[in-house]
């Protein structure tokens, strides 16, 4: 009998990650069939899945590319959100201007999944083993919680080792966690194409 998993998935840096494959093939990447392809290659069943997010920034007078982004991100939303399978959990978006350039980060994300990644035991008494596909090492304190409780967490991450690129390693977390993966291209693949 195959293990029910459940996935907790940082949109904002998996986004990232896909993007950067997509740039590196010129072809355009999978969303749900790379968390499927993740869990076939641990062997688990992925019993729910969880996406934190954030809607793109809209200005008091949204622009042409601020009503195209909030447009794209609320389809794939709804898309998201008409799977009973799934659960969708937004923050907000933050722009700041640094150096005279707009930067834009997702705030309130982390805390969400914080706060799902304590209640599990309690939400999934029979789950003793979930994916995080993430990269922040806030998430350090919670991971050694829920392992202390006998959950067992397999981090899939992302790093290139590139000065000043989005994708920094963080130590501690890898330290911290059951057993890492290095996101690859094959991960966002459709198998059955």
């Amino acid at each position: 009998m195959v293990e029910d998993v459940l996935m907790f998935v940082d949109d904002g840096f998996f986004g990232l990650v896909k993007k950067n494959f997509q740039r590196e093939e010129g072809k355009s990447k999978r969303y749900l069939q790379t968390f499927r392809n993740i869990c076939k290659n641990e062997n688990l069943n992925l019993k729910h899945l969880f996406v934190y997010s954030a809607p793109p920034y809209q200005g008091s007078k949204p622009t042409k590319k601020e009503d195209f982004l909030m447009s794209k991100y609320q389809n794939m939303m709804k898309m998201l959100r008409n799977k009973k399978w799934i659960t969708v959990r937004e923050g907000r978006c933050q722009r700041l201007k640094i150096d005279g350039e707009f930067v834009y980060k997702q705030k309130g994300v982390d805390i969400l999944i914080s706060i799902d990644l304590m209640e599990i035991k309690d939400r999934y008494p029979n789950i003793n083993k979930i994916i995080l596909i993430a990269c922040d090492s806030d998430f350090v304190p919670v991971i050694k919680n829920i392992q202390e409780k006998g959950i067992k967490v397999l981090l899939y991450t992302y790093f290139d080792g590139k000065r000043n690129s989005p994708f920094s390693r963080y130590n501690e977390l890898l330290n911290v966690v059951s057993k890492w993966i290095k996101l690859r291209k094959e991960y966002f693949e459709d198998k059955n194409e």
